[in-house]
Order: C-alpha cells, then sequence, then structure tokens
C-alpha cells in the first residue's frame, strides 16, 4: 500500500457527569488524514487545510503525526517514510475532540498501512500520547471512543483500563457548536481541585444511572442522571447563553443537555433524529438571538470509529 486516506469521528467527552471518564463518538464532524510512502525514512507534513495557519507543521509538535513516530519507535522502524495531509474539518477549541480527531486519524492510517500490527485497543496509548501535545494531558475520554467507536467508559489511568457499553439504537446526539473558542487548558484551570461529599455522592448517583439507563434502554433513567453537579456549573460561565440555549433544549425534548468536552459546544441526547434535530434547530435560533453563530450536527452514537476512505 503507497497510500490511504482515513477518517476519524468527533466525539463527546464527560457527557455530563462523567468528567474524564465518559466519551461517545459521533457521525460528524471529523478529521481526514492522507498518507503517502515516500523513499526517504522519517514523517513529514507536507500540507494542513483548515486551520488557518495556527496548527504547527513541525511532526514532532502536532498530534497528527507524534502518533505515527510513537508506534513506529514502538515498532522499531527506522525506514519508513511518509507525506501527511491533515484536513481539519472542526474548529481548534471546539470541545469536539479535535485534536484527538487528528491524532487517531493518523495512528490508525499508519497502522492500516503497515497491515494492522497493533489492535485498535493497543493504538489508544499511542492515541493518546497526541492528547499530551494537543492539551498537556494524555486523556483517553476523545481518544478512545474516537479510536473505538462507540461509548467508552475509562474506568482507570493507572493501569489504563477503559471498555464499551451498549447504547439504545433510538438514541441520538445532537452537537451545537457556537462561534466561540475556549481553550482546554483555560477550562480545565478554573476547575476546583476538591469537591464536596455531597456533590460527590450525587455525581457517583448520576454516573451510576447513565451507565445503567443506555444499558437498559431506560430513556427515564438517561434523563435524570444526565446533571453535573461539579464541572458544568463552573464551565457554563465560559458559553455565552448557556443555560438559556439548555432551557430550550429541554423544553423541545431533549433527555438532557451539557457542555462536550471542555466546550464552547454544547451537546444532547436524545430519542429518536426527528426531536434530536428539532432540539438542534432550536438550540442554533437561541445562539442566534445573541448574534452568535453556530453549526449543528444530528448523529446516531457512531459505533465504528475511525475508517477508511480511500486506498492505493
Amino acid at each position: 500500500m503507497n497510500f490511504i486516506k482515513a477518517f476519524a469521528p468527533a466525539t463527546v467527552a464527560n457527557v455530563a457527569c462523567g468528567f474524564d471518564i465518559f466519551g461517545f463518538a459521533v457521525d460528524e464532524p471529523g478529521d481526514v488524514v492522507e498518507l503517502r510512502r515516500r523513499d526517504a525514512p522519517g514523517i513529514v507534513i507536507t500540507d494542513i487545510t483548515g486551520d488557518e495557519g495556527r496548527l504547527p507543521r513541525d511532526p514532532t509538535r502536532n498530534a497528527v503525526t507524534v502518533v505515527m513516530l510513537r508506534l513506529l519507535e514502538h515498532l522499531g522502524n527506522t525506514e519508513f517514510g511518509g507525506e501527511v495531509v491533515l484536513h481539519k474539518n472542526m474548529p481548534l477549541g471546539s470541545g469536539m475532540g479535535s485534536s484527538s480527531a487528528s491524532a487517531v486519524a493518523g495512528v490508525f492510517a499508519l497502522n492500516e498501512m503497515l497491515d494492522q500490527p497493533l489492535t485498535r485497543q493497543q493504538l489508544l496509548p499511542f492515541a493518546m500520547e497526541g492528547e499530551r501535545i494537543a492539551c498537556g494531558s494524555a486523556h483517553a475520554d476523545n481518544v478512545g471512543p474516537s479510536l473505538m467507536g462507540g461509548f467508552l467508559v475509562v474506568r482507570s489511568y493507572q493501569p489504563l483500563d477503559v471498555f464499551q457499553i451498549p447504547v439504545p439504537d433510538g438514541l441520538y446526539c445532537t452537537l451545537v457548536n457556537p462561534d466561540i473558542e475556549v481553550n482546554t487548558k483555560d477550562a480545565r484551570f478554573i476547575l476546583r481541585n476538591e469537591v464536596s461529599l455531597k456533590n460527590a455522592i450525587s455525581q457517583m448517583g448520576n454516573v451510576a444511572g447513565l451507565i445503567a439507563g443506555l444499558m437498559q434502554e431506560d430513556y427515564e433513567l438517561i434523563s435524570r442522571s444526565m446533571v453535573d453537579v461539579i464541572v458544568e456549573p463552573i464551565r457554563a460561565i465560559l458559553i455565552p447563553e448557556f443555560n438559556e440555549v439548555k432551557q430550550v433544549a429541554i423544553t423541545q425534548g431533549a433527555l438532557g443537555c451539557s457542555i462536550s468536552g471542555a466546550g464552547p459546544s454544547m451537546f444532547t441526547l436524545s430519542k429518536g433524529r426527528e426531536t434530536a434535530e428539532r432540539v438542534g434547530k432550536a438550540m442554533q435560533e437561541k445562539f442566534a438571538l445573541a448574534e452568535i453563530d453556530s453549526k449543528v450536527y444530528v448523529s446516531a452514537i457512531n459505533r465504528d470509529g475511525p475508517r477508511v476512505l480511500a486506498r492505493e
């Protein structure tokens, strides 16, 4: 194989009550990586589209190529040479796992070109290194679902332990990305290092309830459990009109609404596509009243993760 083009999906991390431990993949948007062999060893970035020139072209500083370099080092492959083109199809700092999609598309494409020496589960630690480069922390709640698909739970980081849980076929996500930017590092900096026992107990109950609701296809339980008493109240101040947009989403039938990742994107879960689309339209209109443009994406939970678009 001399050329491969791969897509990796955006993700919703935290999923309300599951800060740093929950995440799921969506159908769109997502990043696309083109990888072509070259004669000289090493990885080079030949072009990046959609980033407005903001991402580094140095392969040791970009999430899409750092993961490739780590994989090649792990495999002891010093001969491989590749040229990378990255197509960014979502804004930076969107809260939709932008850097994760790049990292996953990169490591997935290289693994495919090398005839799949590692499983997707084995690729996860390498994909996490892309997150470390992009935001300073090697979290798995975005890269995990983007790489493996579905709804992922991160049980532990030491050692790394992740697993997927089933979700109802009729569950749909609405992602609304307002035209503002929230820096992931800033969104993490404002969080408190300690929480009250009362809030910890409430959050643990909602975490358990959300898992049970998803596995049992109990939409009412899903709705009751999509409550974040620890992170959302603090990060909501970074998103203009957050409370108003959330309220209109619930009014239009969403099971719950919260911040996607570190924001500013907001997400909802709904029963059925029709409701999810109605919710998205109402949320977009509410942002528009505040003169904030936004994009809306509606999809079921993406169970497949990355995929090959073309190969030669």
